[in-house]
């Protein structure tokens, strides 16, 4: 019987539940279980996908092409698992489904209504989202972790509140346990437990009683005593029961921070983990992930040389837009032995105008591209920002600073190239002006050049490095040398492949393309320390234990020369895919040939 822990959260959102919910995860797989995670996100959208990076963050995206909550990129890089789009559980996707089935006749002329047949169906999904594999072992997982998103109380989580107090008998108590993540405010130096107290109260009414309360500090203070003992009395748990989890130097810290205070030993006794059977090498896999977890925290508290990359994006001004990039570069510092100083520049204040309008600004962000060590434009929509994009992206390319464009970043690298190395004026992506002279960047869908639903690339697609790149290519050599790479996309413009042969005429290498060889997907140049493109978001499939190979490639260039051939010798030596094996097929097998329902994948013009 799989056992779930279930993760909510209370007085206030964003407080951490994921992260907290991904370290339960990994200390759980350290004992040698096999975990899987669900995320539950209370709101009406069918998923992410229609969703402004500013408002919600970073869209996510999985090996079958679902766009989900950034909570998953959590889950998969903590857990080491590849998830599907059925991980990411939504009112909208549990509404549509209820929805049908009144349609199909399957109530049988029953009234439909929340209670029971909307929280039956959150039920019956999570149980059957459960069992499905997702690691290497294709075995079925023992646990799984379900979080619970927004707070509490809000009128949107309820049917899911509900579904999971009656989900707890259903499928009994030792193998249900709840996990309640509540903030703790420090006033003046003064840790307050009333908001625990109250939201713990509302959540015990509601028929769910917490195993565990994770105290969220937002100070580097940690939990006091006499805090935890107040907790614990006025919260009906035991002392032991109560954990605190304060600001510390890294989020990869929680996990030991947890560890420390007994969660593991409690939930094997709560769950009474004991009768799972956990196989020998199941038992040295977990003790050799806690070794290197523990090696790689204690080595990110002796960094001491530190590499500088200016992040040049539209989307700035709420960094959980760039989530997965930020962590990919995190775990490349790692690796490196370097402490990752993080530039972020606004695209649009590079551009003349802002000289004008937003001196300041405009010199600030200027001053941070110059002085960076590495370049960094990642993905995004629309024309907004793309000229600063193309300023930071031609500096890069003339003074030899190593670069990585992703996505949006690719394309605008073509751009630049095509204007001042071609001598193309006026190149642009059709994406900005479908009526250009010279378009650079065109429109080019999978599926459907006429609907919005189904013409996005969507998920995990393989790309096949040219034969002649093996003798110099640097990012071939990031990835062990491989002929064919898979790495996950998320797009609908390309390389426009009529100006191809001008392009590589002219110097530029596109080391990388799809299996029929019409859509470029990796660019190199070799004269050049690092310039790299890739038209794919490789940031998705980044682990801590295994960085993502441009991602490291741009971080070890940035550091030197003697350490990017230092990564390059590693990664030809050691480097392994993070997919699952049977993921890494050819692209007919991948592709999803049912068009999405119109608008589950528009990009909202708000985005760019």
């Amino acid at each position: 019987m799989t056992k779930y822990i279930l993760v909510s959260g209370g007085v206030v959102s964003g407080i951490g539940k994921g992260v907290i919910a991904s370290s339960t995860g990994l200390l759980l797989k350290t004992t040698g279980l096999k975990v899987t995670a669900i995320k539950i996100d209370p709101y009406m959208n069918i998923d992410a996908g229609t969703m402004r990076p500013q408002e919600h963050g970073e869209v996510y995206v999985l090996n079958d092409g679902g766009e989900v909550d950034l909570d998953l990129g959590n889950y998969e890089r903590y857990l080491n698992v590849t998830l599907s789009k059925d991980n990411n559980i939504t009112t909208g996707k549990i509404y549509r489904e209820v929805i049908e089935k009144e349609r199909r006749g399957d109530y049988l002329g029953k009234t439909v209504q929340i209670v029971p047949h909307v929280t039956t169906a959150i039920q019956d999904w999570i149980e059957r989202v459960s069992k499905i594999p997702v690691d290497e072992t294709g075995e079925e997982p023992d646990v799984c972790i379900v979080e619970l998103g927004g707070t509490v109380g809000d009128i949107e989580s309820a049917p899911f509140v509900e579904a999971m107090r009656q989900f707890q008998f259903r499928v009994g108590h030792e193998n249900f346990a709840l996990i309640h993540v509540s903030l703790v405010p420090d006033m003046h130096g003064e840790q307050k437990t009333k908001p625990t107290q109250t939201t713990v109260h509302a959540l015990r009414g509601l028929g769910l009683l917490p195993d565990l309360i994770a105290c969220r500090l937002i100070v580097q203070k940690p939990l006091e005593p006499a805090t935890k003992s107040k907790i614990s009395m006025f919260c009906h748990v035991a002392p032991e029961q109560v954990v605190g989890v304060h600001d510390v130097s890294s989020v990869y810290h929680v996990p030991l921070l947890l560890q420390s205070q007994g969660i593991i030993q409690y939930l094997q006794k709560r769950l009474n983990l004991a009768t799972i059977t956990i196989t020998p090498s199941m038992q040295e896999r977990g003790r050799s992930l806690e070794l290197r977890w523990r090696e790689l925290t204690k080595r990110q508290e002796r960094l001491l040389d530190e590499v500088s990359i200016a992040l040049v994006g539209k989307y700035t001004d709420m960094q959980d837009s760039y989530m997965s990039v930020v962590k990919s570069l995190e775990h490349s510092a790692f690796r490196c032995n370097r402490r990752l100083k993080l530039k972020w520049v606004d695209a649009s204040n590079l551009e003349a105008e802002a000289q004008h309008s937003s001196p300041a600004k405009y010199h600030d962000a200027w001053r941070d591209v110059v002085s960076a060590n590495g370049i960094l434009v990642p993905g995004g929509f629309g024309v907004r920002g793309s000229e600063g994009m193309l300023l930071a992206i031609k500096w890069a390319r003339e003074q030899n600073i190593p670069f990585l464009g992703i996505c949006f970043g690719f394309q605008l690298a073509v751009v630049e190239w095509a204007r001042h190395v071609c001598g193309m004026a006026n190149a642009t992506s059709a994406e900005f002006d479908p009526s250009t002279a010279e378009p650079v960047i065109v429109f080019m869908p999978e599926i459907s050049k006429t609907h919005m639903g189904g013409t996005m690339r969507l998920g995990l697609r393989p790309t096949v490095f040219d034969e002649e790149s093996a003798g110099w290519s640097r990012v071939r050599k990031l990835y062990g040398g491989a002929s064919k790479i898979w790495e996950r996309h998320r797009h609908r413009y390309e390389v426009n492949p009529e100006l191809i042969e001008r392009f590589t005429k002219s110097g530029m290498r596109f080391v990388g393309k799809d299996e029929r060889g019409e859509r470029m997907q990796v660019l190199e140049l070799p004269d050049h320390p690092y310039f790299v493109g890739f038209q794919a978001h490789p940031e998705f499939c980044t682990r801590p234990l295994n960085p993502s190979p441009p991602f490291l490639g741009l971080i070890a260039a940035a550091s030197g020369q003697s350490v990017i051939d230092e990564q390059l010798e590693v990664q030809m030596r050691s480097f392994k895919p993070p997919h699952p094996e049977g993921s890494m097929v050819d692209e007919a097998s991948l592709r999803n040939t049912e068009p999405r329902p119109a608008g589950e994948e528009a990009i909202l013009n708000s985005e760019q």
